[in-house]
């Protein structure tokens, strides 16, 4: 009697649509998952270039306006992208003065999900844009109520 090696045709559909399953099932937590971490990068990113702010305040009596295309030599020590290397950022940040307000009274960090410097794939339709206020404001341009918790 000669054994069969391999498995049946019925083994692998078996193997495949279980596959298939767990992968439906996995996959919109894992993309979830990923979403938070992003965001999370960014608000720590936000965080950390708003004491930058309140450093450079403290010595030259007012916040700086920085973004990506800032020329000046103070402006350009604001690091522009949420993560480590820009392109694969989730989020670029600029510094700009509160709404209604002169720079030197009162800055806004603003980080933008997905443009063209950074991953434009990258979206965040909860959320939307997230907002630092040197005031201690965090706000969201989205909808979401629980983005910086």
């Amino acid at each position: 009697m000669r054994r069969a090696h391999g498995a049946s045709a019925l083994e692998l559909m078996t193997v495949l649509v279980i596959t298939g399953v767990l992968s439906a099932v996995a996959l919109p937590s894992y993309q979830e998952q990923v979403l938070r971490a992003r965001r999370s990068e960014a608000q720590a990113m936000l965080l950390a270039l708003m004491q930058q702010q309140e450093r450079y305040a403290s010595q030259h009596n007012r916040y700086i306006a920085f973004s990506a295309d800032s020329s000046d030599a103070d402006a350009r020590q604001f690091r522009w992208h949420s993560g480590p290397v820009a392109r694969r950022s989730a989020y670029e940040i600029e510094g700009r003065a509160c709404a209604g307000e002169d720079i030197a009274d009162c800055i806004e960090l603003v980080a933008t999900p997905g443009t063209a410097r950074v991953d434009p794939a990258f979206r965040d339709p909860l959320c939307g844009k997230l907002i630092l206020t040197s005031n201690g404001e965090q706000k969201v341009s989205g909808q979401g109520e629980r983005c910086w918790r």
